[in-house]
This record gives C-alpha cells, sequence and structure tokens, in this order.
C-alpha cells in the first residue's frame, strides 16, 4: 500500500509524527509541493495528481492541516487526472484548519468543500486547535461521510503536540490499510 503523506503550510518539519511515519513505513512518500509558503489550491492539486500517478498500486491519502483542504477539494473535484480512481483506499485528515477564516493564509483553498466521499475517510481533531474549532471539524467530518476522532487537547495536531511517531494514528492507519 502506497501512503501518501500531505503536509500542511510550511511543510512538516523533523519532529512531525509525518516526518517520522515517512521515516517508518516503506510505502510512504511525501507529496512535495512548489511553494510550501504561499500554497495556491490549483497548484497543489496538480502536484497530488502527479505525486499519484507516479506510484504503481492502491493509495492511501494521510494529510495534515492545509493537506486536509488538498484532499477534500482533490476529492471533491473527482479525483482529477486520475485513470484508475478505485486505487484510492482512503483517507486520513488530521487537524482540518479552518480555510473560511479571515486571517487564514491561504485564500484560495476556501471555502472548504463539503462534498461526500465515496471511499474510507477517518477526520482526526483535536478540542483545542488554534487554527479550527472542533464543531467545524466535525461538520465537515459529517458532510464528508467520514468517520471522526477527537483526540482530546492536542493542539494542532503537529511537531508541537508531543505526540512523536503518534501511536493511535499509527493504529488508524493499520485499521484503514487492513480494509484493503
Amino acid at each position: 500500500m502506497n501512503i501518501l503523506l500531505l503536509p500542511g503550510l510550511y511543510n512538516s518539519g523533523p519532529s512531525h509524527w509525518q516526518s517520522l511515519w515517512e521515516q517508518q513505513y516503506p510505502g510512504a512518500v511525501r507529496v512535495q509541493q512548489q511553494n510550501w509558503d504561499q500554497p495556491d489550491r490549483q497548484t497543489w492539486l496538480t502536484g497530488l495528481t502527479e505525486a499519484i500517478n507516479q506510484v504503481d498500486g492502491p493509495v492511501v491519502l494521510v494529510a495534515h492541516s492545509l493537506g486536509c483542504a488538498l484532499a477534500a477539494w482533490w476529492l471533491s473535484l473527482g479525483m482529477p487526472g486520475i485513470e484508475h480512481k478505485d486505487r484510492i483506499k482512503g483517507a486520513i485528515l488530521v487537524a482540518p484548519p479552518d480555510v473560511e477564516r479571515i486571517e487564514f493564509p491561504a485564500k484560495s483553498f476556501a471555502p472548504m468543500p463539503r462534498t461526500a466521499f465515496n471511499l474510507d475517510v477517518l477526520v482526526v481533531a483535536s478540542d483545542n486547535d488554534p487554527w479550527c474549532d472542533i464543531a467545524v471539524a466535525r461538520e465537515w467530518a459529517h458532510a464528508w461521510r467520514a468517520d471522526f476522532h477527537c483526540i482530546g487537547a492536542k493542539g494542532h495536531i503537529n511537531g508541537d503536540s508531543g505526540l512523536g511517531a503518534w501511536e493511535q494514528g499509527q493504529h488508524w492507519l493499520a485499521e484503514l490499510i487492513g480494509k484493503h
């Protein structure tokens, strides 16, 4: 199973669970973007499509922060540029940011799509995320027909959250992969 890691704004640093998973899982590949500091939705969508087309076999998306908005847009647009859409087995969307906030720095990602997805999706949020109110994350999960988990007070569920390689996240990833 290919695990495509979709970092958010500014990419994921060395202590971020995505970076640790990239080292730990042989099938994990970080989707690189042209500009991590000033993201453009269309450019990031193209980057995601190119990354998926470069791997063979089934794919699970594992997104953090703005990577969640990227995945939501890509899925809601019908996975553009992918010939065999059944290769995409599911997604884990961790700490989706409220891209609709006035102060959000990546304006091209607003509004957040609310299209129901036709694959296994898990949304994981924190009840003290500075970038998204838990009720908003829960609402999106409902609209997407995704499973939803609140992991308590873990901030933006990033390197500063003290999760290390984030064992609970690995468990959810194993469950998702095990379904396929």
